[in-house]
């Protein structure tokens, strides 16, 4: 029995969401006649407020599309040091939008509204790009699933209304913070022109990604997905997915984030580790003591038959998800309360 806590990516369709997907009703999404995908967009723009959804393969490729909406080639983009767009994208602020990021050193992912107004450049400067677009990451991946509150994406709103700039939200994880802080779709529609959302990691969909915003956008992400090679034939089947996910498996996401906070709260106690990140949501960040080889101590738990991922410099995460069983998770908890 393997136990992979490398990521939240790696579930597998469950019965019912396979049925789903072979009941499906397809057609040609490229001449947007797929009902299913029409359906999920619908249903996704609906659940936040917004006008119009899109259907994505990825995650990674409905960011670039929201980053190419909002900026011109030479604009600069607000957004955390750890950024997935900035550090887990390819550079694709560059490569595709001809951005780049202003980069800011935020606590575990999340910037604060002063931090944001603290780095906008004066649009009169020629010299420095023209600051365009904040983009923010909830949950946030490397800061360990953190959450954003409510009031302080709210202040960073404000800022972006005074300088006229657009603000843009990575939410792949979002349906986790969602569930952890007890917050609305909605709340999150009304403050971001642009939202991505992730189908394919704790909801346990096989792929795909949806971005939302205006009507008006969405119409310029349609031809930046074309651009990008993002069209679709039969996605339906793929939507479905995605449409099963949504409206069964969001609210099952507190039983991940337990089982998260139930790891770290034995991790914690281990001589081995100097420090476990803050536990909010489903992601469980740790730091060994000097004197732990990292690769030995992975290694160790491969032979027990527990996968986990390395995040370099003797960081090491665990990710739980709804394919990480209750029978996994007491196995796990054994065997780090018999590390030496």
């Amino acid at each position: 029995m393997e136990i992979n806590l490398i990521s939240d990516t790696v579930t597998k369709p469950t019965q019912g969401m396979l049925e789903a997907m072979f009941k499906a009703e397809v057609g040609d999404d490229v001449f947007k006649q797929d009902p299913t995908v029409n359906k999920l967009e619908r249903f996704t723009a609906e659940m936040f407020g917004k006008e119009a959804a899109l259907f994505f393969p990825s995650g990674t490729m409905a960011n670039q599309t929201a980053i190419k909406i909002h900026t011109r080639p030479g604009d600069e983009v607000i957004c955390d040091k750890w950024s997935h767009i900035f550090l887990y994208e390819g550079g694709g602020v560059a490569a595709n939008s001809g951005v780049s990021c202003h980069l800011v050193d935020g606590k575990r992912g999340k910037i604060s509204a002063n931090q944001v107004k603290s780095v906008i450049n004066d649009p009169e400067f020629y010299h420095a790009p023209i600051t365009r677009l904040v983009s923010l990451e909830n949950t946030t991946n490397k800061g360990g699933g953190a959450c954003y509150a409510m009031e302080d994406l709210q202040q960073i709103k404000q800022v972006c209304q005074d300088y006229n700039l657009k603000y843009h939200l990575d939410g792949a994880r979002l349906w986790n913070a969602l569930v952890a802080k007890n917050q609305h779709p909605k709340d999150f529609g009304n403050l971001f022109d642009t939202i991505s959302v992730c189908l394919s990691k704790g909801l346990g969909a096989p792929v795909g990604s949806v971005l939302v915003g205006s009507a008006e956008d969405m119409k310029k992400a349609m031809r930046i997905r074309k651009l990008f090679g993002g069209n679709m034939r039969q996605s339906g089947y793929l939507a479905a997915a995605g449409l099963y996910a949504l409206q069964n498996n969001i609210g099952r996401l507190s039983q991940d984030h337990q089982k998260a906070k139930e790891l770290g709260a034995v991790i914690s106690k281990k001589q081995w580790v100097a420090e476990v990140a803050p536990i909010e949501t489903n992601i469980v960040i740790f730091t060994l003591q000097p004197y732990v080889d990292e690769k030995l101590f992975i290694e160790k738990l491969k032979q027990k038959n527990i996968l986990i991922s390395s995040m370099g410099q003797g960081k090491l995460r665990m990710v739980t998800h709804m394919d990480y069983r209750s029978v996994m998770h007491d196995y796990v908890l054994e065997v780090l309360e018999k590390m030496q």
